[in-house]
């Protein structure tokens, strides 16, 4: 039986805490999480039903609080109930449906309001979908970028890739189940044969990741059942652009028009990301045979 905490049971300054929950493993709430909870004078969550659940687990008792609904849909209509909580000297703790609010939740709008009337605002970090995929794809994880869901549509799925596409960092993308192998297919399409994980169900009994290339994945899951559970697809960044010798001479020349070879080398080596002393040897040399 776990230990029951009673509402109350610490001190929690006034202002409002955005609060990390479990997104499998009940277990993987912080012990500052479950403190928060217990001591916030005001709960509000995506899911009641699912946030009452994890208190009851871990035994935090709600005494004589509600849990207030704060979603997509009631946005409008209860932010003006939170933030005069906050006006009174009181503390909000805001969690999500599971894993860290505001990555790809409705906590957005809240947070900007309460900063800008002056509120505390702080954070209590824990578990979260994007930094466990990245954990286990395998990929580069120096540089990443989080690209939410893609849209559903292929005609606008396939310009925002093409948007990403140059982006210099491992991409990151939630996608439903039942779109999955299309968009594994449109991703193939823009982005070209990158290595890329599909990370499914993270940190649940039926955890899953799949590892290939893009094109490998889209024939995997075009040919086999729906998946089950929430998806994270972790793409590989693009490979490293071939310079070759011409177009390095040629942006030297252009370079060495209106620059000292040193000004020259430098600007070419950071505008093509080559070794700055590989460049500076070339611009000595076509300085010397101008």
């Amino acid at each position: 039986m776990p230990e029951t905490i009673t509402e109350g049971g610490g001190s929690l300054a006034p202002g409002l805490y955005l609060v990390a929950t479990p997104i499998g493993a009940a277990r993987d709430i912080t012990l500052r999480a479950l403190d928060i909870l217990a001591a916030a004078e005001v709960l509000a969550a995506e899911d009641t039903r699912r946030a009452r659940k994890l208190l009851d687990i871990h035994g935090v008792r709600l005494g004589g609080r509600r849990i207030l609904p704060y979603h997509d849909h009631n946005g409008a209509a209860q932010r003006p109930r939170l933030l005069a909580s906050l006006a009174e000297g009181r503390s909000v703790a805001l969690v999500s449906d599971a894993g860290t609010p505001l990555v790809a939740d409705p906590g957005y709008r809240l947070v900007v309001e309460a900063v800008a009337a002056g509120h505390p605002v702080i954070a209590a970090p824990g578990a979260s979908a994007v930094l466990a995929a990245l954990s286990v794809a395998g990929l580069p994880t120096d540089r990443f970028l989080f690209a939410g869901f893609p849209p559903p549509r292929a005609a606008a799925r396939r310009r925002a890739l093409a948007e990403l596409a140059a982006v210099p960092a491992t991409l990151v993308f939630y996608e439903s189940p039942h779109r999955l192998a299309e968009a594994l297919a449109g991703m193939a399409e823009v982005f070209g044969d990158r290595p890329a994980a599909v990370c499914r169900e993270l940190t649940k009994r039926f955890e899953e990741t799949r590892r290939g290339t893009l094109a490998a994945l889209a024939a995997a899951y075009a040919d086999a059942p729906e998946p089950k559970g929430e998806i994270v697809v972790v793409v590989g960044p693009p490979a490293p652009a071939v310079v070759t010798e011409d177009a390095l001479d040629e942006a030297l020349g252009a370079a060495l028009a209106r620059l000292t070879v040193k000004d020259a080398a430098a600007e070419v080596a950071e505008a093509l990301d080559l070794p700055r002393r590989r460049v500076y040897a070339r611009a000595l040399e076509l300085s010397g045979e101008r």
